[in-house]
């Protein structure tokens, strides 16, 4: 992870947060700035965009941090990565940074997809599943894909669950398909 350009930023936030005892701030406010990309297709043609300046995109961005309440080592650490051009990167950066911080506490992180928002009681039971499979603590990540049709997709490292309605589905076509 750190050979690459992402793992090399966010390993440079790490320490820096590390260093300046602000480890938790820089998670909430890297959380925020996920939340708000992920919330408005503007703000993703703006940090994705190759054709705005890097001036204009760190003007812009610097507004949003602003009025978002985002500010210190979060805001530069945008700030340079929108005068790098790297802030095509911000996804990866972030995800990378949420690994080294889990890897500080020892906790495992899962990328969990499933076919509806999961409840609390859903999000409890499947991490205290996960617990116990995995012997430490597991910090969830959860998106909503409608296309799963039901059931879940985990995946924890290089290990992957898929208990999705959608491949249980495929599954049966191909089974069926064989026998005709």
């Amino acid at each position: 992870m750190m050979a690459s350009m992402a793992g090399r930023y966010a390993a440079a936030l790490f320490e820096l947060a590390k260093d300046q005892r602000q480890l938790e701030q820089v998670e909430s406010d890297l959380a925020s700035l996920q939340a708000m990309l992920a919330g408005s297709a503007d703000l993703r043609r703006l940090v994705l965009s190759p054709v705005i300046s890097a001036e204009n995109q760190a003007k812009a961005l610097g507004a949003v941090l602003q009025k978002a309440g985002i500010s210190g080592l979060t805001a530069n650490f945008v700030q340079l990565i929108a005068k790098n051009r790297r802030l095509f990167a911000a996804a990866d950066m972030m995800k990378a940074f949420r690994a080294l911080v889990a890897r500080e506490r020892g906790e495992v992180s899962a990328d969990v997809a499933s076919a509806h928002p999961l409840t609390p009681e859903q999000m409890q039971l499947l991490s205290d599943t996960l617990r116990t499979s995995i012997g430490k603590n597991v910090r969830i990540d959860t998106r909503v894909d409608p296309n799963l049709l039901g059931g879940l997709v985990v995946k924890v490292g290089s290990r992957m669950i898929d208990s999705s309605l959608r491949t249980k589905l495929n599954n049966l076509k191909v089974v069926m398909k064989g026998i005709a």
